[in-house]
C-alpha cells in the first residue's frame, strides 16, 4: 500500500480547476508536516495556504513549472491547482541540515495522494514577487511552493539502465513519462 502511495505520488502539473480543496483540507496538509521530522526539533518552518481563487491567480505567474519542457510555461487557464501551500523559514530559526523542507513537502504531497489529490513541489520561484503577493514578512525566506489539485494528467514510471537519459517527458497523448532508475543501480552494494 505504501509503496503505491509513494508512486503515486508524482509531480502533477495539470489539474481538474473545478475542483475546489478546502481550507481545511490545507490545515490537515500541514499537519503532516507539522508532525514530521525536524533537525535538532528546531521546527523552523512556517507555511501559508491557498485555496481562493483571486490569490492563487496571483501566485501562479510567479511560479516555474517544467525546466525540461523549455517551450511550456505551465498548465493553461482551466488547467492550474485548486490551492497552493508555501513553505517558508524564519530567518531567526534556520534548519539544522536543510533538509526539513524537503520531509515536510513530502509528507504534505503523500497526505494529497491518500484523499485523490496530487501536486507538484516548486523550487522555481520568482520569490521577491511572491513575497509582494501575500505580503510576507522579511522575516522569513521562501523555501518552496507546492501546488495542488486534482490531477488531471496521467503520470507514468519508466524503468531506465544506469547513463540512460532522466528527463521527464510527454508522449504525443501527454501521458508524462518520468524515468527512474534501477534499483541496483542505485544501492551500491547490493550484490553483496
Amino acid at each position: 500500500m505504501f509503496k503505491k502511495m509513494v508512486a503515486t505520488n508524482r509531480s502533477y502539473r495539470r489539474f481538474y480547476c473545478e475542483e475546489n480543496i478546502a481550507k481545511e483540507t490545507l490545515l490537515s496538509l500541514v499537519d503532516y508536516a507539522r508532525l514530521s521530522a525536524s533537525g535538532a526539533n528546531r521546527q523552523p518552518l512556517r507555511y501559508i495556504v491557498s485555496c481562493e481563487k483571486q490569490v492563487n491567480e496571483a501566485i501562479y505567474p510567479t511560479l516555474g513549472w517544467a525546466g525540461y519542457f523549455a517551450d511550456w510555461s505551465g498548465p493553461e487557464e482551466g488547467e492550474r491547482p485548486s490551492a497552493y501551500i508555501i513553505i517558508l523559514q524564519d530567518k531567526d530559526n534556520k534548519m539544522v541540515g536543510g533538509v526539513d523542507h524537503g520531509i515536510a513537502a513530502q509528507s504534505i504531497l503523500l497526505g494529497a495522494v491518500e484523499i485523490g489529490l496530487g501536486g507538484c513541489i516548486i523550487g522555481n520561484i520568482k520569490r521577491e514577487e511572491l513575497s509582494e503577493v501575500l505580503n510576507i514578512s522579511g522575516q522569513y525566506e521562501i523555501l518552496l511552493a507546492i501546488a495542488i489539485g486534482k490531477p488531471k494528467e496521467v503520470v507514468i514510471i519508466n524503468e531506465i539502465n544506469a547513463g540512460d537519459d532522466v528527463k521527464y517527458w510527454r508522449d504525443e497523448n501527454q501521458i508524462h513519462h518520468v524515468p527512474k532508475l534501477k534499483l541496483p543501480d542505485i544501492v551500491l552494494n547490493y550484490k553483496d
